[in-house]
């Protein structure tokens, strides 16, 4: 079995169901059964497999895996047992193999998913949400509030969305807005019991309002869908829609020329998604508007129900206990529409039949009036129309730790002549899935596995061969190890007037010096001051003298988090960011370079400028 779930680490590296540990001791860790816990957890993965004594091969280029092998395999598989019996709420009882290979003892532990009744199972010492963990992607991640929905769904008792807002009362829901409701229930339903009650009753039936003592007052669902504008402003000022139209493929970082145009827009939900179409079709060519009804146009152009779909998704499905905007980014080759809150269901999940609701209240009111495709349907109903109409499959990012989601939508049809063109400088004969990895690196600078099965809806063994297979062209380059391998353009990668992405990368990194592989050379570059504090820095500092010279060193320029590692002396660059880059981020102390895109390649850090006192 081990020669086996090697060569499977080597081919797709870790994924859902398998995990690799050194375990060179005797200590299996922490880290050991939160893997456990996310197996046990994780809806619809059906467990997984852990591989106790195999490694990262240090002298491997690519990061393959070798036997390691562990120390004591009886004392490991005892803390297996004990620790399996008296760390969680339940009893967990993982089935355990001993291998020898090569003289070293490797163990194959095997977790069976808990039936939905048992979940969530946690760390008992934690609790709810921080002690249960799941399985997302090759990740193990600690649970939220927002979790729970997942595991106890109507048990969970009430939903954010059915929360009262003290403040408002009956007056500030919208008469337009509730007829508004009923005319899009008739068209649904004409004999829809509901139409026939009074306001009042029709609010009370949808959970838009509810008693608090003596009096009727809305939920936020209720202000949600009927509120009016004024309303919306004071309870929920940043509960809104901003269209944001930017110059070029990248978000602008200059403050004297941030954007080409702005709309801010709030209101009643069920009359805004209309109203935030309009905006964005009204300011695309003319022939990219695909009229509601058509199936196929005459010329391939983006479907407007696909820009719809992703509209509702984003207004449907954001977390309302964030105070942020959704936007909608119209770049010149693509449009993003970014919300709060990270996607309840595992992104490889995401497409398939089943939605898991964040806000169900507010969702009943989307699908029972139409404005939502039915349960689970909207991402395929994107995808089936684009793949229709020849353009690019939209992608998908979901980030638990930055708590927001985006959708990506190419704008250009894909594959065109332009790009067929494009690829007949490349002297290999590629398959339509290394076509559109080129393409989308070509367009957005960097691809990944996930992305391309995204693009593509390839497995993730075929999407591995295929990317591998152009790194060796070096039409590709590698970057990162393992599950946070990317790839960017490589030597052989085309150049055109039509590729400018990579050129312009290269010339940001020349104007803010913040490449990786610059490391040596800024070293010479820094101020003196900064040379000094370096060298007179401890090797433990205190936290606050840590982030002082880490605040200096990203005001001086943007820095990736690999170079300040290398500058503070530091091995691991994601615990620099654990512990310092993202609460300083969040602190609003720091930046990122590229904000629209928290997994750019180049991603990188600068100092948050004071704003000067007026």
């Amino acid at each position: 079995m081990i020669v086996d779930l090697l060569k499977e680490l080597n081919e797709l590296d870790e994924h859902p169901t398998l995990e690799a540990k050194a375990c060179r001791g005797d200590d299996v860790g922490n880290s050991f059964f939160e893997t456990v816990c996310a197996f046990v957890n994780e809806p619809g993965l059906g467990g997984g497999r852990i591989v106790l004594g195999v490694a990262r091969s240090e002298d491997d280029l690519f990061g393959g895996y070798e036997i390691c092998g562990v120390g004591d395999a009886d004392k490991v598989q005892q803390d297996i047992a004990s620790g399996c019996s008296e760390k969680f709420n339940l009893h967990v009882r993982p089935r355990v193999t001993v291998e020898e290979h090569d003289g070293k003892t490797v163990l194959i532990v095997e977790v069976d998913e808990r039936a939905p009744s048992d979940k969530p199972v946690y760390f008992r010492k934690h609790g709810l949400p921080r002690g249960a963990w799941r399985r997302i992607g090759s990740t193990d991640q600690s649970c939220t509030d927002d979790d729970m929905v997942i595991f106890y769904g109507d048990r969970q008792g009430e939903s954010y969305d059915l929360s009262l807002l003290t403040h408002a009362d009956l007056e500030d829901l919208d008469p337009d807005a509730i007829e508004f409701y009923r005319t899009l229930r008739r068209k649904v339903n004409p004999e829809a019991e509901e139409l026939g009650y009074s306001d009042l009753e029709l609010l009370q039936s949808l959970n838009a309002v509810r008693r608090d003592g003596e009096r009727w007052k809305p939920t936020l669902t209720g202000l949600l869908v009927f509120g009016k504008r004024s309303a919306h402003r004071r309870e929920l000022p940043m509960v809104r829609v901003d269209y944001i139209r930017v110059a070029g493929k990248e978000w602008i970082s200059d403050p004297d020329r941030r954007f080409e145009a702005t709309v801010d827009m709030r209101g009643p939900l069920l009359g805004l998604v209309d109203r935030v179409l309009a905006a964005v079709m009204d300011d695309l060519p003319k022939g990219f508007e695909l009229k509601e009804g058509q199936v196929q146009a005459d010329t391939p152009t983006l479907p407007s129900r696909v820009l719809r779909e992703a509209i509702v998704n984003a207004l449907m499905h954001r977390s309302y206990r964030e105070h942020q905007p959704t936007q909608v980014i119209r770049y010149s080759n693509r449009i993003e529409i970014k919300n709060a809150g990270f996607s309840l269901k595992n992104e490889d999940s995401l497409g398939e039949a089943g939605s898991a609701l964040r806000n169900p209240t507010l969702a009943a009111i989307f699908h029972e009036t139409n404005i939502a495709e039915t349960k689970g349907s909207g991402i395929r109903t994107m995808r089936r129309l684009m793949r229709e109409n020849g353009f690019s499959l939209p992608t998908f990012e979901s980030s638990r730790a930055e708590n927001f989601f985006v959708s990506r939508l190419l704008l250009h049809h894909f594959l065109s002549e332009a790009d067929l063109a494009w690829l007949k400088a490349i002297p290999h004969e590629l398959s339509d899935g290394q076509k559109i990895a080129l393409i989308f690196v070509r367009e957005q600078g960097a691809v990944d596995n996930q992305t391309l099965r995204q693009l593509t809806g390839a497995e993730v063994l075929p999407v591995s061969q295929e990317l591998r297979k152009l790194r060796d062209f070096g039409l590709l380059e590698s970057k990162g190890r393992g599950s946070a391998t990317y790839y960017v353009p490589g030597t052989a990668f085309p150049t055109s007037e039509h590729t400018s992405l990579a050129a312009e990368h290269t010339a940001l990194a020349g104007k803010h010096t913040a490449l990786a592989s610059e490391h040596p050379a800024l070293a010479h570059r820094l101020p003196a001051d900064l040379q000094k504090r370096l060298m007179s820095l401890r090797k433990r500092p205190p936290e606050t003298e840590l982030r002082e010279i880490i605040l200096q060193l990203c005001d001086w320029q943007p820095l990736m988090a690999t170079t300040l590692c290398e500058f503070l002396g530091r091995k691991d660059p994601d615990r620099l960011k654990r512990d310092h880059l993202n609460p300083m981020r969040k602190a609003g102390q720091l930046e990122y370079l590229y904000p629209d895109m928290e997994r750019h390649p180049k991603q990188a850090y600068r100092t948050v400028q004071a704003k000067p006192q007026s």
